[in-house]
């Protein structure tokens, strides 16, 4: 069990990797737009695959204030979660939940990786700590729940 408070962006960044290569079972991720956590980096798109060819549902499951950046500029995260798209699902939320400002990478409901602000690397990482990370997984779940619109990543043509 471990607590980590973090407050720079490159310890943000090592703390993205570090909660990724736990994943096991599932990850599930609110954000702004995923700029800030670059899934596009090739060894975090590898521990996403790895984890999507091991699980057979929900193995990752994102919700975005706004998918733009998704569908315009990150082309391997769009290839992976096509390649994946049985055990993978993206969600653009409505205008009812912009008013968020917090981010959270949570991995197996064991580990999370929670951002207070979405302007600032402030952030606290949470090893092996299932009790802590219980309402930040049903704050998830409620976001998931309140709809949206589903973001696809192939392109339909004739």
């Amino acid at each position: 069990m471990s607590r980590e408070l973090f407050t720079s962006w490159p310890e943000y960044q090592l703390a993205i990797d570090r909660i990724l290569a736990l994943a096991r079972k599932q990850v599930c991720i609110y954000d702004e737009d995923l700029v800030l956590i670059h899934l596009e980096r090739p060894e975090r798109i590898a521990a996403l695959k790895l984890l999507l060819a091991a699980v057979r549902t929900d193995g990752l499951r994102i919700a975005l204030r706004n998918a733009g950046p998704l569908e315009q500029r990150q082309p391997l995260l769009q290839r992976l979660l096509t390649t994946y798209n049985h055990n993978s699902a993206v969600q653009q939320t409505g205008e009812q939940l912009a008013h968020l400002r917090d981010s959270m990478i949570l991995v197996d409901d064991v580990h999370a990786l929670i951002r207070f602000d979405r302007d600032q690397a402030r952030c606290k990482l949470l090893i092996d700590e299932s009790d802590e990370i219980m309402p930040y997984r049903r704050r998830f779940d409620e976001i998931w729940a309140n709809g949206g619109i589903p973001v696809t990543t192939t392109t339909l043509g004739l």
